[in-house]
């Protein structure tokens, strides 16, 4: 028995195996999808990351529903909180929902599979390089993508600027006329405050080749996490100006501010 599998047998529980098992995710014969996703891995770090997502950061969620059970979808959420635990919340929540789960893929920043080990596991996992082509053909394999047009823009800023949403890249926008994709919107309120940063200290960032270094305490806080689902947007593919598209991507942010509005209105405290 490989140590793989021994884990997955003392860690895994049969109701989240069997949750996970609903998912259809073809894999090769060595248990491997083409841009490296494992089932065995996904449902051992699924199996630690439960009581984070239920006990540490008790997250509520609203609107799960409106992910489509089927077909390509692109999920764009706000990005906040120095490390991507937005990202991890929301892969975790569409994939253990009861009716339809799936595995999204999250595309993650290009520096991530540089630094040893971290790479593997994140593609292991469901995370791909988020680049077009990548994104394109994993719309055109039907599946659901998590998008953070923010990018380092969002992920990076400081505690002062909290749920002020940063520009957002238009790419998602493009993929989505091309592939005839819905978007759903995410308001994701309370990873602001997992990691406050007060500074960046740009030339070491520099140094080590990393977009940022936070000044932080070195602590994920047990912040409450709220996350809202909106209705999906649709966008015809049409030839139009950057004008016109800028147009279109402000429609999507102004949908996430109204979720993340209500969001704040929704939770009682930071804790």
């Amino acid at each position: 028995m490989s140590l793989k599998s021994f884990l997955k047998r003392i860690m895994v529980s049969q109701e989240l195996d069997a949750q996970l098992d609903k998912i259809e995710h073809p894999v090769g014969t060595l248990g491997y999808d083409p841009w490296g996703f494992n089932k065995d891995t996904s449902k051992i770090t699924f199996s630690l990351l439960e009581k984070v997502y239920h006990k540490y950061f008790r997250v509520e969620t609203h609107g799960i529903d409106r992910v489509p059970a089927k077909g390509p979808v692109i999920i764009v959420a706000n990005h906040s909180g120095q490390l991507p635990i937005d990202g991890i919340l929301i892969g975790y929540a569409v994939a253990t929902r009861k009716k339809s789960p799936r595995y999204p893929r999250a595309m993650i920043e290009r520096f991530f599979p540089t630094v040893p080990f971290i790479g593997n596991f994140l593609n292991q996992v469901g995370a791909v390089l988020g680049d077009p082509v990548n994104c394109a053909k994993i719309l055109e394999n039907d599946d659901a993508v998590i998008v953070f047009p923010e990018g380092i823009r969002g992920s990076g800023k400081m505690y002062r600027d909290r749920y002020q949403l940063q520009r957002f890249g238009s790419g998602f926008l493009h993929l989505a006329m091309k592939h005839n994709t819905p978007i759903v919107p995410v308001g994701v309120v309370g990873c602001e405050e997992t990691i406050p940063a007060i500074a960046n200290i740009k030339p070491l960032a520099k140094l080590l080749g990393v977009p940022y270094v936070p000044i932080a305490l070195p602590f994920i806080f047990p912040a409450k996490v709220i996350l809202n689902f909106g209705n999906p947007i649709t966008f015809d593919n049409e030839e139009l100006t950057e004008e016109q598209v800028t147009r279109r991507v402000e429609k999507v942010k102004s949908a996430i501010n109204a979720l993340l509005a209500k969001g704040l209105e929704e939770r009682e405290g930071l804790f």
